[in-house]
């Protein structure tokens, strides 16, 4: 049982990537969220979309710029991100969260996925 980010990469500022985040062996309908590392800082909630309807949140540096979604069938969420900043690189990590409703707080997590790299530089 586990979850799988991938999608990460190296790209420039103002560059799109999509994050993609999979579940083995159990069907991702949980409310899930991706959070984010940088070097040297703690780790942050990015986005949430909760189980019971899909509302979704997101952090006011993200707003307008990242989409998340979800393919129920492919237990399968999705991040997509554009307009890429160079404060956007950290490593990304998509988790399951206690409950039915969206935390930010790392503490809610039930599981974690493993991290995706992502780097925006020039």
């Amino acid at each position: 049982v586990q979850l799988q980010a991938s999608g990460g990469g190296l790209v420039q500022p103002g560059e799109s990537l999509r994050l993609s985040c999979v579940a083995s062996r159990f069907t991702l309908d949980n409310t899930v969220g991706w959070f984010r590392q940088a070097p040297g800082k703690e780790r942050e909630g990015v986005s949430c979309m909760e189980k019971t309807d899909s509302t979704t949140y997101y952090i006011d540096d993200t707003k307008g710029r990242f989409t998340m979604s979800r393919d129920k069938a492919k237990s399968t969420v999705y991040l997509q991100m554009n307009s890429l900043k160079p404060e956007d690189t950290a490593i990304y990590f998509c988790a399951t969260i206690k409950g039915a409703y969206c935390s930010g707080d790392p503490h809610f997590v039930y599981r974690w996925g493993q991290g995706t790299l992502v780097t925006v530089s020039s």
